[in-house]
């Protein structure tokens, strides 16, 4: 009797901890799915969202192209119809768990019947999917790589990188020993743009000002101004006008000093007759200055010199007299 009671004690203990209660008053339905991995007996039933029952039980089905038959435990308040989709679906980590979506029935279960299933496609089996095949071609992209680099090819690709190594550590110590350089010139950069940035705001003050004195000239009575240099102008240009005309003629004053040959012909005889007077003057001084320290001049003899003067033209000669004291 005790060997009885301890069998069935561990027969309950087992099934326990498989997530099945020998005891559960719950309804049991079916499904069948073509892979369940990742799901496990005791993987919850969700619908919307909380847990409203378990798996009880998998079976592998060899009759039906070895699918596999979940047996689900629901709880008996949960309405299960002919409309009710088990969905297998699965999280990142790779745990599965079956969701149920209820619609409106036609036929109400009450335990033992077959669920209409369904399988989502989890990330990680896209990527699988996606990825298996991408890392083929990589594993024979590698074969024919190797196939190809022969022991010299890889020898001198060593070198290459040991070269690579050596030129990064050179461009390291470069960058170590010009520092100080490096230091400077950062600094000059900040130096530059501080100085850019207050010569901006000199820029802005500047078309600030020139904005003011825009709108200065705008008010500004520019056209009265205008208006007089205009007429200002125009009396100028009469003035102008009226200078020309005198110029160009023969009766008046101007026109008979730039246009009469006579009139010239007689200024440069005068200045020809002026020109021999200061020549003779200069050749002959005691003719025309005399100088008493004494006095008594009075009892001195006069005494009349004659210059005879030709003009360029030819036509008439004139007599200066000149009367001096001797």
């Amino acid at each position: 009797m005790l060997a009885i009671v301890a069998i069935a004690a561990l027969f309950v203990g087992y099934n326990f901890l498989r997530g099945s209660n020998v005891f559960s008053t719950d309804n049991t339905y079916y499904a069948r799915y073509a892979n369940v991995d990742g799901l496990t007996v005791g993987s919850p039933v969700i619908f919307n969202g909380i847990k409203v029952g378990q798996v009880k039980d998998m079976q592998l089905l060899p009759e039906d192209n070895n699918r596999i038959k979940v047996a689900l435990e629901v709880r008996k308040d949960i309405t299960i119809g002919d409309s009710t989709v088990a969905s297998l679906s699965g999280s990142l980590l790779g745990s599965k768990t079956i969701t149920l979506f209820l619609g409106k029935n036609n036929v109400v279960y009450k335990g033992g019947e077959e669920l209409k299933s369904y399988t989502v496609a989890s990330i990680a089996d896209a990527f699988q999917a996606k990825a298996l095949p991408v890392l083929g071609t990589v594993d024979s992209t590698l074969t024919r790589v190797n196939t190809f680099l022969s022991k010299e090819a890889k020898m001198s690709l060593q070198g290459t990188l040991v070269n690579a190594q050596g030129a990064t550590e050179a461009l390291q110590n470069l960058l170590v020993q010009n520092q100080r350089n490096i230091n400077e010139i950062t600094t000059n950069m900040a130096r530059l743009t501080r100085d850019l940035s207050r010569t901006s705001r000199k820029l802005d003050n500047m078309v600030v000002n020139l904005d003011q004195m825009s709108d200065s000239l705008k008010t500004a009575p520019i056209a009265p101004a205008l208006r007089r240099l205009n007429s200002t102008l125009g009396e100028a240009q009469t003035t102008i006008a009226g200078l020309n005309k005198s110029l160009n003629d023969r009766n008046g004053s101007l026109g008979k000093l730039l246009n009469d040959t006579l009139l010239y012909n007689n200024l440069n005889s005068t200045a020809a007759s002026a020109d021999a007077l200061l020549a003779d003057m200069k050749a002959n001084p005691k003719r025309y200055v005399h100088f008493s320290v004494f006095g008594g001049g009075e009892g001195k003899t006069k005494k009349e010199v004659e210059t005879t003067t030709t003009r360029p033209n030819g036509t008439k000669v004139e007599t200066e007299v000149k009367t001096t004291k001797k």
